[in-house]
C-alpha cells in the first residue's frame, strides 16, 4: 500500500470512531484500570526512584516530574487516568483525529486544561509531528506506533529523541504479535513482533532500559508490552 493511502485510511478508520473511553479502547473499556495500573507501575522507579528496607532509597530517580507528551492520545484517557496520576505536572497531547481533539478540549479534559495541567493539544499524526527540541522528561507513546510505516517509525523517534530533556525518556506500549507482523488493512495498522519492535528502536538509536508484560488483561487479545527507552 502506497504511504499517503496507508495513512489515509488509518485516519477514515478513526474519524468514524466514537470519541470515549470504549471508542478509544475498540470496545474494551474494561481494561482501562489494568492498563493504568501496569504503566503506574512501570514508570514510577524512573520518576520516584525506587526504595529499599527502611524505606532507603537504592536507586535515584532518572527524570524529573515535570513535561510529559502523550502521542497517539486520542481524547486523553491516557494523559488523564496514567500520565497525570504520575503525576506530571504537564501534558501534551498529539492527536491526529480533529473530532479526538474537540473532545478532550471541550470536555473530557476540560478541567485539567482550565487548571494549566494540560498544556497544548496538538491535532496532527505522529508521521509528521516534530516535539520542540529539550522539552519533554518523558514522551509516551501507546497503542498507535503500528500506524507508522518502518521508515517513518525510525524518523519519528530519531526526533522524539531530540524532543527530551538531557536525561529524558521515551516510552513505549504495544500489543506484539507472536509470529511475523500482521496488517489490518481496516484500519492501516501493523502488530509488530517484539523483537521487530526492538529492533526499529535500535535502529533509531534508542537504547532499552527496561521490558515488560503487562499481566492481568482478559484472554483473547494480543500480549502488551512495556519499553523504557533513552537516547
Amino acid at each position: 500500500m502506497e504511504k499517503p493511502e496507508w495513512y489515509t485510511k488509518a485516519q477514515d478508520y478513526w474519524n468514524g470512531v466514537t470519541p470515549t473511553v470504549d471508542g478509544m479502547l475498540g470496545g474494551f473499556a474494561i481494561v482501562d484500570p489494568v492498563d493504568v495500573k501496569g504503566s503506574l507501575a512501570f514508570v514510577d522507579e524512573f520518576v520516584h526512584g525506587k526504595k529499599g528496607a527502611n524505606n532507603v532509597m537504592v536507586k535515584e530517580p532518572v527524570i524529573t516530574d515535570g513535561y510529559a507528551c502523550d502521542c497517539g492520545a486520542g481524547i486523553g484517557r491516557v494523559t488523564k487516568n496514567f500520565l497525570l496520576q504520575v503525576p506530571f505536572k504537564t501534558v501534551d497531547l498529539v492527536e491526529q483525529a480533529p473530532s479526538f481533539c474537540e473532545q478532550a478540549k471541550k470536555e473530557y479534559l476540560a478541567k485539567e486544561i482550565e487548571e494549566g495541567r494540560v498544556g497544548q493539544v496538538i491535532c496532527q499524526g505522529l508521521q509528521d509531528f516534530t516535539p520542540e527540541e529539550g522539552k519533554y522528561d518523558l514522551i509516551w507513546c501507546q497503542w498507535v506506533l503500528g500506524h507508522l510505516t518502518d521508515e517513518h517509525f525510525i524518523a519519528f523517534f530519531k526526533r522524539c529523541a531530540k524532543g527530551l530533556k538531557p536525561n529524558g525518556l521515551i516510552g513505549v506500549k504495544e500489543n506484539n504479535a507472536s509470529g511475523e507482523a500482521l496488517i489490518d488493512d481496516e484500519d492501516s495498522s501493523v502488530t509488530r513482533p517484539n523483537d521487530e519492535l526492538k529492533r526499529l528502536f535500535k535502529e533509531a538509536g534508542l537504547t532499552l532500559i527496561k521490558e515488560e508484560l503487562q499481566r492481568g488483561l482478559p484472554q483473547g487479545l494480543f500480549p502488551v508490552r512495556m519499553y523504557m527507552l533513552k537516547k
